[in-house]
C-alpha cells in the first residue's frame, strides 16, 4: 500500500503537478532576490521606486527575452488580461516562443564570438555556429552541456564551404575556437572572461598588478588549449609550464579522452566556484544592465559583488536546477527588483548597484532594428538575416554598419549624431512613415472603422507599447484633425508616427 501511494504521488506530480513544483522554485528564488536586495535598501535608508505598470513591464520583458517590442495585438491582449498572474504567464509564453530562440542565439553568439563581423573568412563557420546555437536553444539544452560541447573536438568536420544565404547549413560549434585562430593564449583569455568571469589576460605578459593571478597561471591555463601538447613555453623565457586549471589542478587526460574533453568537465562542474557565478552574473547584467559583479568579467578580490550572498545563492540555485537558463531568467524577472519602474522618485535610488529602480538601457543594434521592423511592419527575408550580412544591401546590414558600435554597455550607451540623423532622415524610417510604403501606417490611416483618437492610440501601441496619456492624445488628435503642416490629415498622421519612432522612449529600454 505504501508503494502504491508513492506511485500515485509520483504520477500525479508528472501529469499535473510538475509545473507547479517548478513554479514554487521560481517564486522561492525570486523571494530570495528580493530579501537580499531589500536588506541593502534598509541598511542604507533607500526608498525604492514603485512597481512598473503593465505596459512598462510588457515592453521591458519583451525586449529582454525576445529582443524586440510586442505587436499591437499582443499589447492589447496583455493590458486587457484580468489575470492576477498574467506577468508570470507572459514570461512562460515568451520563453517558449521562437522569438526567444532567435534573440538568445544573437545574445550568445555576440558573447562567444564578439568580433565575428571582422573576419569575412569565418562567414560559413559563423552561419553554422548560429545554426548550432538555435539547435541548442530549440531543444532546451542546459547551459553546462552547451558550453562543454564547445571544447569537444568532432569526429568529422561539417562541410559548409559552399554556403549561400538562405540555404540550410550543418550546425557546428567549431567557429568558437576557429574565430580565435586556435591560438592557446587567445582562447584562454576569452574563455576565462566569458565562462569564469576572470580577466586572466592581464597576467599574460607579467604578474597581474592588482589581482592574485601570476604570469605562470595564465600560461598554464593557455596550455590547456595547445593543440599539439599539454604544455607551452612562456614567451621571452625558457620556462615550460604544463597545462593546469585556475584552481591549480593539473589538466588531466583520462584514457580515451583529450585534455579539452576533461577541461569541459572541469569548467562546467558544480564544484567549479567560477562557472555558475559567472553565468548568473551575465544574466543579471543582461536584465539589469549592471552586474552584481561589475564589470561583468572582472571577478576579483578588489572588485567585490554588490550583494555577495545573493550571487552565491543564485549560483547554487542555477547549478541545482541543472544550469537551466530559463529557470534563472524566470526567477529574476519574477522578482520585485526587476519589476520596479525606471522613473526615479527619490534621491536614494541613484546608485545603480542598489537596484532601487530599473536602470534605463540603450537598445542594442539588433533590438533597435527588430523593434523598428515590428513597429512599421517591415518584412525581412531569411537571406537578409545572415549573421555576417553577406547580402550587404539588406536593411539589417546597413543598420549594423551604422549602429554596430555598442561599447560601454547598455546603461552607458550613447547615440551618435550620425545615428540620430539616420533615425530622423534615414531611408528606412522615412519609408516606414510614408503612406505609400509603410505597412503599419497605411493600415491605420486607411481603416474606415478607426477615428482619429483610435488611430493615435494604435500608433502608440505599435511604437511605445502603451496608450497615450490624456494630454498626449488631445494634442495629437488636434494636430492630425487640423492637417498638420500640409493640411492633410493622413500626412499629419505620418508625422505623429515619425515623432514616436524618434522619441527617446522608443530607442530606450526602460
Amino acid at each position: 500500500m505504501k508503494r502504491l501511494m508513492v506511485l500515485v504521488l509520483v504520477l500525479t506530480g508528472i501529469t499535473t503537478g510538475a509545473g507547479q513544483l517548478r513554479a514554487d522554485d521560481v517564486a522561492d528564488l525570486a523571494a530570495t532576490i528580493d530579501q537580499r536586495i531589500s536588506a541593502r535598501w534598509e541598511a542604507e535608508n533607500v526608498v525604492p521606486a514603485p512597481e512598473t505598470d503593465d505596459a512598462e513591464f510588457l515592453r521591458r520583458v519583451y525586449l529582454h527575452l525576445t529582443g524586440k517590442i510586442p505587436r499591437v495585438s499582443e499589447v492589447r491582449a496583455f493590458l486587457d488580461n484580468p489575470s492576477a498572474n498574467k506577468r508570470r504567464e507572459l514570461v512562460d509564453e515568451l520563453l517558449e516562443s521562437p522569438a526567444y530562440i532567435v534573440n538568445f542565439t544573437s545574445v550568445w553568439r555576440s558573447l562567444m564570438i564578439p568580433d565575428a563581423e571582422a573576419d569575412r573568412q569565418l562567414a560559413n563557420d559563423i552561419t553554422a555556429f548560429e545554426a548550432w546555437l538555435r539547435e541548442q536553444l530549440t531543444h532546451d539544452v542546459r547551459f553546462d552541456v552547451m558550453v562543454r560541447e564547445l571544447f569537444i573536438l568532432p569526429r568529422s568536420m561539417p562541410n559548409n564551404n559552399n554556403f549561400t544565404p538562405g540555404t540550410p547549413v550543418e550546425p557546428s560549434p567549431l567557429a568558437y575556437l576557429r574565430s580565435k585562430q586556435n591560438k592557446p593564449e587567445v582562447v584562454a583569455a576569452q574563455v576565462s572572461r566569458l565562462f569564469l568571469g576572470v580577466r586572466l589576460e592581464c597576467a599574460q605578459c607579467h604578474d597581474h598588478p592588482f589581482a592574485r593571478w601570476q604570469q605562470k597561471d595564465f600560461w598554464q591555463f593557455a596550455a590547456v588549449f595547445n593543440p599539439t601538447m599539454p604544455a607551452v613555453e612562456i614567451p621571452e623565457t625558457k620556462q615550460m609550464v604544463k597545462a593546469a586549471y585556475l584552481n591549480d589542478e593539473d589538466a588531466k587526460r583520462p584514457p580515451g579522452t583529450t585534455i579539452r574533453d576533461h577541461f569541459g568537465d572541469w569548467l562546467t562542474s558544480r564544484e567549479n566556484p567560477y562557472f555558475a557565478r559567472a553565468a548568473v552574473n551575465r544574466m543579471w547584467y543582461h536584465l539589469f544592465g549592471t552586474g552584481l559583479v561589475d564589470p561583468v568579467d572582472d571577478f576579483d578580490e578588489n572588485n567585490p559583488p554588490s550583494h555577495p550572498e545573493l550571487l552565491d545563492e543564485l549560483a547554487e540555485a542555477f547549478a541545482a536546477h541543472d544550469f537551466d537558463i530559463k529557470f534563472l531568467l524566470r526567477s529574476i524577472v519574477a522578482s520585485r527588483a526587476y519589476q520596479l519602474t525606471s522613473r526615479q522618485t527619490d534621491d536614494s535610488q541613484s546608485d545603480p548597484r542598489l537596484y532601487a529602480k530599473m536602470a534605463i538601457q540603450g537598445l542594442t543594434t539588433e533590438q533597435l532594428f527588430d523593434s523598428l521592423a515590428e513597429a512599421t511592419g517591415f518584412f525581412e527575408s531569411n537571406a537578409d538575416r545572415n549573421p555576417l550580412n553577406i547580402n550587404d544591401s539588406s536593411e539589417r546590414a546597413k543598420f549594423r554598419q551604422l549602429f554596430g558600435n555598442e561599447a560601454g554597455g547598455p546603461v552607458d550607451a550613447e547615440t551618435t549624431i550620425l545615428q540620430a540623423l539616420a533615425l530622423m532622415n534615414g531611408e528606412f524610417v522615412e519609408s516606414a512613415t510614408d503612406l505609400e510604403q509603410s505597412t503599419t501606417l497605411t493600415a491605420v490611416a486607411e481603416s474606415p472603422f478607426l477615428d482619429t483618437p483610435e488611430r493615435i492610440r494604435t500608433l502608440f501601441l505599435a511604437s511605445l507599447s502603451r496608450y497615450p496619456s490624456g494630454p498626449e492624445l488631445e494634442r495629437m488628435v488636434a494636430y492630425v484633425d487640423l492637417g498638420g503642416s500640409t493640411d492633410d490629415s493622413k500626412t499629419a498622421l505620418g508625422d505623429v508616427f515619425w515623432a514616436l519612432l524618434n522619441s527617446s522612449e522608443f530607442i530606450l529600454n526602460h
